[in-house]
């Protein structure tokens, strides 16, 4: 092939493209349509500066530009009849067609290029990961490249621009929407089969930083395929010339089937056995360095063999899941001679699934959406782990789980021959279980514990009984409030000798509120009669747990709990289902020490959860007293916050508690305490503590567990990975914590959150004001009925009978009155704070109106602008090739 021969052909059509004004309207119509497609209502909403949106819809988006650049590649050479012109030149067939193909490359090059403004305007709202955006534009450029061979197909197949557009559009359609074949042929061909061979399916791994083989072997084979059908289709015109010639359209057909098959047996080779490169900043899907230190001390005498069980065809949610699973389970068989690898897909009647069953791992029932429907599939996804007679099995991965993690941790635990043990103390809470006395049943155990018990020996610890201060390597006490003297001192006695102690109580757990502090210990059976005659069990100190937080050196109202808004700024879309009560602890709410930076537990923590929780502070010492403990904070609010007394929240009735759905919140601007480790001073004498104190039991419910695994609500929090992490730190188990905390960092629309952040500030204080306003006005009355009333029992001329005749007649009317006044009251402290919501939501609608919009009509200026530069230059050039004497206006 001839370099210069190539390069004429090239220069031909790449410059007859953008002769005209057409040309140029499609890439303008083409960069508008990607701006429209990238920041639309949705990529507001997420809060995230990606191109999430714009991948979405990037393949439909190639609908459009691909036959725009190839329909005229082969049919205006038919149609102005230069085709065999071009063919009687001394060219060959190959030279003419890369030539050709290098054209429209270099076209859609250049109109990929302008869609830059994308990156430019997502960059000057947000912070995006370069290496994320760098894989999505190779993505963007290698699907381009692979269809405009398609489309130079269509072009071949007719003389008309217009049609070829049509069939252009149509021949890249099929890959396109490749996944939606498996839907509308599920009789025919099992599900899944068309999924991995759609370009959607193979554009998602570079629109989160990776560039896999398989990707890059799609691509260049669906651009191989589809030009040998264009060289094919050149030699057409040979074809009749002849009698040897009429037997090639059927040999170029089994040919032309031939390679295809080669190349699908390649592609599935290649997305078991293919690399991915990892180009994200935090370099996530790649191992860490914990990763490859636990397999490079694994010992030959001690091999580790690792059983994944993985659906067949899982639906679409799970289709990234079952990849990652399986890439990583390459890169451990590949990393040591000690870790051999074994993959068995099963389908759910299989003897495939009874031998995992065996194991412990059964399908799960996975809800999903498909064709606007929700369906439900069973999902096997999970591994077993052998190293020795060491067996750990990770029954199920969910969207969210850490796969590294979960997989290293496994490979760790497995290899060694020793387990560190946890202890966790009985109390009313019952993390481990067991006989439930208050309801007769059986309580389930709750799923920290086994998430425990995946790294750690586990027993459960009875608090009547001293402590054995050498058999745990850490204690876990949860709701310490509902101990009883006894009980409490066993445990205080423990927290005394040094040994680490994670401790977790609340004010009023959501999983439970029979079991705050204040409400007096359950009764067995939950029936008095059932105790009649028995003593009540109380709570020690009355649920205040006074000598605990004594010897901790802390502050902890027992009745108390915290509010803030920053769940309600973080997540607008849940603002019905989340309240002030239930706050989220983030960098975002204004402090950015709310996570501790200097703390392995909470240094790459993003958001945790907390429903109801308390808060804690060090106690300030006394004059002369020495300072005996280091007080370090781990989990803190926003300084838009403050606390709330138990009476102005929990509202008592003959059905119960009743929770109120908006009391009187006074920020005090104070960034209150969630949690906080506890040590004893080098210079202590008396006793060692070694303590993370959390003011909240909620963040290990099952709830919690749930969300992590199945990104429900698209919440990704972190309540599971501060609660582990804690467990590691006082474990002196450090290793997995780093493994644990790997995932993306939060990339945020800093520009759209520096505004919108003065909106919050003024609705938090018109809500204010609104309460305010109206618990004045409920005290007026409060204050006229106690003054009517005051007025008649100072009103001599009246006896005792008429006095008490007239206070409960004047009562009763007031208390009518006062009802009334107290509903209209509240009636106007709602409307004046719905009022305030809707405007702060209004102003944060025009704000986001406002990007969208500049980012719309900036996006296509600089292909509007180029290309009214190349006009001027060419009508100049063409007003200067003509003679003066015949140009508009000259002399004759």
């Amino acid at each position: 092939m001839r370099s210069h021969v190539v390069l004429a052909v090239f220069k031909r059509n790449f410059w007859s493209y953008f002769s005209g004004v057409i040309g140029y309207l499609f890439i303008v119509v083409f960069v508008f349509l990607g701006a429209f497609a990238a920041f639309q209502e949705k990529f507001f909403a997420n809060n995230v500066a990606s191109l999430d949106q714009l991948n979405e819809w990037f393949p439909q988006l190639l609908l459009f530009i691909i036959p725009a650049i190839t329909m005229g590649i082969w049919s205006e050479e038919r149609k102005l009849g230069t085709e065999e012109l071009l063919f009687t030149l001394p060219v060959s067939n190959l030279e003419v067609l890369f030539g050709k193909y290098l054209a429209v490359v270099a076209v859609y090059t250049v109109a990929l290029g302008f869609s830059l403004t994308n990156v430019l305007i997502l960059n000057w709202i947000g912070s995006p990961d370069p290496g994320v955006i760098m894989t999505t534009y190779l993505g963007y450029w290698l699907a381009g490249c692979a269809l405009l061979a398609a489309g130079m197909v269509a072009s071949q197949l007719t003389s008309n621009a217009t049609v070829a557009f049509v069939l252009g559009s149509a021949l890249c359609a099929v890959p396109v929407f490749a996944e939606r074949l498996s839907f509308v042929l599920k009789s025919v061909v099992p599900d899944g089969v068309f999924e991995g061979l759609s370009l959607s399916s193979q554009l998602k791994p570079f629109g989160i930083g990776l560039i896999p083989s398989q990707g890059l072997f799609y691509f260049v084979a669906l651009a191989g395929l589809m030009l040998y059908i264009n060289y094919v289709l050149i030699g057409y015109r040979h074809w009749n010339n002849g009698a040897a010639g009429t037997n090639m359209g059927p040999q170029y057909l089994v040919r032309s089937v031939s390679l295809l098959l080669i190349l699908f047996g390649l592609g599935v080779v290649l997305s078991q056995k293919g690399f991915r490169s990892d180009w994200t900043a935090e370099k996530l899907y790649s191992f860490s360095s914990t990763t490859s230190q636990v397999v490079k001390d694994l010992k030959s005498d001690r091999p580790v063999s690792i059983q994944a069980f993985v659906s067949r065809t899982p639906p679409r949610d799970y289709v990234s899941v079952k990849s990652t699973l399986l890439g990583l389970l390459g890169q451990y068989g590949q990393s040591s001679p000690n870790v051999t690898v074994r993959i068995v897909e099963v389908d759910p009647a299989s003897e495939q699934a009874e031998e995992a069953k065996q194991y412990g791992i059964e399908f799960r029932d996975v809800q999903f959406e498909r064709e606007g429907r929700m369906l439900v599939e069973k999902v096997a996804m999970g591994a077993v782990i052998n190293s020795g007679a060491n067996e750990v099995v990770i029954p199920h991965f969910g969207k969210g789980t850490p796969i590294e993690y979960e997989l290293t941790r496994s490979i760790q635990v497995a290899a060694n021959e020793k387990r560190k043990t946890i202890g966790i103390l009985e109390s009313d809470a019952k993390l481990t279980g067991g006989f439930d006395m208050q309801t007769f049943r059986q309580s389930p155990e709750w799923r920290i514990v086994a998430e425990l018990k995946k790294s750690y020996n586990v027993e459960s610890v009875p608090a009547s009984a001293p402590i054995h201060d050498s058999k745990f390597d850490v204690l876990i006490s949860v709701l310490p409030s509902s101990l009883g003297a006894n009980e409490l001192d066993n445990l205080v006695n423990y927290v005394k000798t040094g040994k680490p102690v994670l401790i977790l109580d609340d004010p009023l757990p959501a999983t439970n509120p029979s079991l705050a502090p204040r409400q007096p210990k359950p009764k067995a059976g939950g029936n008095p009669m059932m105790s009649m005659g028995m003593p009540n069990e109380q709570k020690a100190f009355g649920g205040k747990a006074t000598s605990l937080v004594d010897l901790l050196g802390i502050e902890w109202v027992y009745d108390q709990i915290v509010w803030d808004n920053t769940s309600l700024y973080l997540h607008p879309e849940y603002e019905k289902l989340l309240r002030e009560e239930i706050i989220s602890i983030s960098p975002q709410s204004g402090n950015s020490k709310a996570f501790n930076p200097d703390s392995p537990i909470t240094n790459r923590l993003q958001e945790v959860m907390l429903f109801f929780s308390g808060s804690i502070k060090e106690r300030e010492l006394r004059s002369g007293q020495e300072k005996t403990l280091e007080f370090t904070p781990l989990l803190l609010t926003g300084r838009n916050s403050g606390l709330l007394d138990w009476d102005d929240l929990v509202k008592s009735s003959m059905f119960g508690m009743n929770i109120d759905s908006n009391p009187r919140r006074i920020t005090d601007e104070v960034a209150h305490i969630v949690a906080a480790e506890i040590v004893s001073t080098k210079d202590a004498k008396d006793n060692k503590i070694n303590v993370i104190y959390v003011a909240d039991t909620d963040l290990v419910s099952d709830f919690f567990f749930h969300l992590r695994e199945t990104k429900q609500f698209n919440l990704d929090l972190d309540n599971v990975t501060f609660v582990l992490n804690a467990v590691d730190k006082l474990a002196d188990d450090t290793a997995m914590i780093d493994l644990r905390n790997r995932r993306p960092k939060v990339r945020t629309l800093t520009a759209i959150e520096r505004q919108t952040k003065a909106f919050n500030a003024a609705a938090n204080e018109e809500r204010k004001l609104a309460s305010d306003e109206a618990k004045k006005a409920l005290k007026d009355a409060k204050d006229r009925l106690a003054e009517k009333v005051e007025k008649i029992k100072n009103n001599e001329s009246l006896d005792d009978d008429s006095k008490m005749q007239q206070l409960m007649m004047a009562q009763q009317e007031e208390a009518r009155r006062l009802e009334v006044e107290e509903a209209n009251i509240n009636q106007a402290k709602e409307k004046k704070i719905d009022e305030s919501k809707t405007k702060m939501d209004r102003l944060t609608r025009e704000v986001e109106s406002s990007y969208y919009t500049r980012s719309l009509l900036a996006s296509p200026i600089p292909a509007i602008m180029l290309g009214l530069i190349v006009w001027l230059i060419r009508k100049n050039n063409e007003q200067r090739d003509i003679a003066p004497a015949r140009r508009i206006g000259g002399r004759g």
